[in-house]
């Protein structure tokens, strides 16, 4: 091929002068030339840093994020939970004993009737049991006296042994039969102690009268005082009344 021929569509190349100056680098070139590598590489840790530090935060919110919703909607509906089941228990009870109390109204009344009828069978049977004690206790009285009755004699012992002082004077009456009887067994006693039939007395019956007062210490009166303690015994909401 001819040179004209590649002259226009190549061009020549020069070489460079092979002198001594020019053919070994200079010192003040490769330290630039080194600072420039340094620089760049600083300009590239500096951006990568960035870059990575860019990288991570946004993944860290994103990963935050993510975490922070997870946890809110597990913690939210665990307390929803909670309290759904909370507020349906308060709920439920509520109901439950509004419907009970609804239910049960008509055995309030029948149950008060129960305990009126169950009280009213109790009074009557302690009222029963109390006549059948006063009856057998007033049996009991008139055959010991009418078989011991220098009985009625200790009692009148008692009740005068009981005065604060001997009187002066002092009565004793008792019923007719029972006169007769401590007649005829301790006649010593009808003159000591004045014994006197009364014949509105009935047996068992005995008054001592002297002349600063009159005491009633016949066995109707202790049989009236053992059936009030025997009677508020059995019936103790008579008592508080």
């Amino acid at each position: 091929m001819a040179l004209d021929t590649l002259r226009g569509r190549f061009r020549q190349y020069r070489f460079p002068p092979l002198d001594a100056e020019t053919a070994q680098p200079h010192p003040q070139d490769d330290e630039q030339q080194h600072l420039a590598l340094v620089a760049e590489h600083q300009l590239q840790l500096k951006e990568g840093y960035q870059e990575g530090f860019k990288r991570g935060l946004e993944e860290g919110q994103k990963e935050g994020h993510e975490q922070g919703l997870r946890q809110g909607t597990e913690q939210g509906f665990n307390e929803g939970m909670r309290k759904g089941y909370t507020d349906g228990s308060l709920s439920a009870q509520k109901e439950g004993q509004q419907q009970f109390a609804l239910a049960s109204k008509p055995l309030d009344g029948i149950a008060q009737q129960v305990n009126d009828y169950l009280g009213t069978i109790q009074r009557k049977q302690r009222d029963d049991l109390l006549q059948l004690v006063e009856k057998v206790t007033r049996q009991v009285i008139r055959c010991e006296l009418a078989l011991q009755p220098t009985q009625l004699l200790s009692i009148i012992e008692e009740a005068l042994s009981a005065l604060p002082s001997v009187p002066e004077s002092l009565q004793v009456m008792l019923s007719s039969e029972e006169f007769e009887r401590i007649q005829n067994v301790a006649p010593e006693k009808v003159s000591e102690w004045g014994l006197t039939p009364a014949a509105t007395l009935q047996s068992g019956e005995c008054r001592i009268v002297t002349d600063t007062s009159e005491l009633d210490v016949g066995c109707e009166h202790r049989l009236e005082q053992c059936m009030k303690t025997i009677k508020e015994t059995l019936t103790p909401e008579q008592k508080d009344a």
